[in-house]
């Protein structure tokens, strides 16, 4: 229900004649992959997003017949690429050429191929001094066809930025409409983000592209959305230690007075940042609050849960609708992308529908 309550939130800032791409990359933000990308598939989205070409090919293999673009082709799978039907980014000269000669080598015409620009990210996409370029190379290729053509925004949930943001938009937009006037065919135009379908809104062009929207962040709007997941486990084991004992690895936490805690099933190989250790995080159990304490190992934590009523088999929460994401990741001074991304596939994926 939550993914499907965010989908439908951000589709009513569209107008009717916007496609919208999904991003699923990296495990759809750490919350499953088929699983996220089929219900993606049933709700009629235009596009799905990955970042590598194996994401894309395990999707295939998992059923998901529709249009997948994958932003960071390889050079040395370019064959599945073609394989699979995925559809790649070409953000460079070299890129283009190896994946035209690929095109040759298998006579296939008419593939899909998206053009990425570099309006101000300067991470990759061909500079606006290069489309000519790029243009010439297109002529005469029956092998290709462009899709669409797109940009990133750097700083689209940054209101400080938003003059930036702003000429990003009207560089796209010039770059953009000059290149499918010059190669003669419709293309699809896209470079909004979750933030930018909010904070600019009137830059739709052909499609915009949702990611961590669709899992329940943004810089505003956020309490429209719902919370999409819950990480959780249970305690395995209690005891009482006694000072002058210490918790854990290299001894960090020293016991000062008698403490009674809980081992829980849970360490950073899962995804529980190492950096929460030793009373930086904490977790939810009957309630309350519970710090971590001692250093977190790779597969369990040690939690103290003195006066609380806590039995074996109870569950802990690691983060969920009232101990967020954002929570933790403001303790950790970085941002919610990190946290999602970081819950390893060990973890398993439960998925309800209310």
């Amino acid at each position: 229900n939550a993914i499907e309550h965010n989908l439908n939130f951000f589709r009513s800032k569209l107008k009717p004649s916007t496609k919208l791409m999904v991003m699923v990359k990296a495990f759809s933000y750490g919350n499953g992959s088929y699983e996220i990308a089929n219900l993606l598939q049933y709700q009629k989205v235009d596009y799905l997003g990955v970042a590598f070409a194996d994401e894309g090919i395990s999707l295939r293999n998992a059923g998901v017949y529709m249009p997948i673009m994958v932003l960071n082709p390889e050079f040395n799978g370019l064959d599945q690429i073609i394989e699979y039907r995925l559809e790649p980014e070409i953000s460079s000269f070299d890129m283009f050429e190896r994946f035209y000669k690929e095109l040759v080598y298998e006579r296939v015409n008419f593939y899909p191929i998206h053009i990425e620009v570099n309006t101000g990210m300067n991470r990759s996409g061909f500079d606006p001094d290069e489309i000519d370029k790029l243009i010439e190379m297109l002529k005469n290729k029956p092998e290709i066809i462009v899709r669409s053509i797109f940009s990133h925004l750097a700083s689209s949930d940054n209101p400080e930025d938003d003059d930036f943001t702003r000429k990003q938009i009207a560089m796209f937009d010039k770059i953009s409409s000059d290149f499918q006037t010059k190669i003669n065919h419709p293309v699809i135009r896209h470079i909004l983000n979750s933030n930018g379908i909010l904070r600019f809104n009137d830059s739709q062009f052909d499609m915009v592209r949702l990611g961590i929207g669709l899992y329940g962040f943004t810089a505003i709007e956020q309490d429209k959305l719902m919370n999409t997941s819950t990480l959780k486990t249970t305690v395995s084991q209690i005891k009482t230690i006694l000072p002058p004992q210490t918790i854990g690895y290299n001894r960090k936490w020293k016991i000062e007075k008698p403490t009674q805690v809980a081992i829980i099933p849970i360490g950073y190989a899962h995804g529980l940042n190492r950096k929460l250790s030793n009373g930086v995080g904490k977790v939810l159990i009957k309630g309350n609050f519970a710090p971590i304490i001692g250093n977190i190992n790779m597969d369990i934590t040690t939690i103290d849960i003195t006066g609380i009523n806590v039995e074996i088999g109870d569950e802990v929460i690691i983060f969920n609708d009232k101990y967020t994401v954002v929570d933790i990741a403001n303790q950790l001074d970085t941002i919610p992308y990190e946290i999602l991304t970081s819950i390893s596939p060990r973890v398993k994926r439960i998925y309800y529908h209310e």
